[in-house]
């Protein structure tokens, strides 16, 4: 199968999309009901999801099974999301990236560097938001330092975690588009990645 005369080639497999869409589907659910819980303006989203008591109830169990597909993803590519030199030199020119002019730019692999940091960035974020949900949703055997905490991580955590999604679709859709079409089909235009991951393009094709 090809496409404007490219081959397509596997970028995903199944098994990583479902996972991705797994945590990406239930991290929009928690965004959404988080934001109904923590802000009275937009309690008006709990109606969306059955109601203030629905939403209070099933938040915390939703954020257990995000946690547990986000541990599945970390399995999937933790190995490929190490930072080396040539991706600290990418960083440093992102700028560049995130308006298309990439022209100069170390070459990414599977990965590039925004998206490396990204998934580090979210992994932690997961961490303390899973650790400060854990000590709201019982209040009674932890003490008052760390309810206070909680209060402030677990929103300031949140909130980070959001605009760094944000961030994620937008580069994905808007920034280089044909990126998600690997995210919904498995596969990609080969011309797409040697522009955008030609390291691992030649990792995949073998071309020189």
């Amino acid at each position: 199968m090809t496409v404007d005369n490219s081959p397509l080639l596997k970028r995903f497999t199944f098994q990583e999309r479902v996972v991705h869409w797994a945590v990406a589907l239930s991290f929009v659910y928690l965004a959404l009901t988080g934001l109904a819980l923590w802000s009275p303006q937009l309690y008006w989203l709990a109606g969306v999801f059955g109601g203030g008591e629905t939403v209070r109830a099933a938040h915390p169990w939703v954020g257990v099974f995000f946690c547990v597909v986000l541990a599945l993803m970390f399995g999937n590519w933790a190995r490929f999301m190490l930072i080396d030199r040539d991706d600290r030199r990418w960083l440093a020119m992102a700028h560049r990236y995130a308006v298309g002019k990439t022209a100069g730019m170390p070459e990414p692999g599977r990965f590039n560097a925004g998206q490396k940091v990204m998934f580090w960035m979210q992994c932690l974020m997961a961490v303390l938001m899973l650790a400060s949900g854990l000590v709201l949703w019982y209040p009674e055997v932890t003490s008052r330092g760390l309810r206070l905490a909680a209060i402030v991580i677990h929103p300031a955590s949140a909130v980070i975690s959001i605009c760094g999604i944000i961030v994620h679709f937008y580069m994905a859709t808007f920034a280089t588009p044909g990126s998600l079409r690997g995210m919904i089909e498995g596969e990609v235009d080969a011309d797409w990645a040697r522009h955008h991951h030609p390291k691992w393009y030649r990792e995949t094709t073998g071309d020189a």
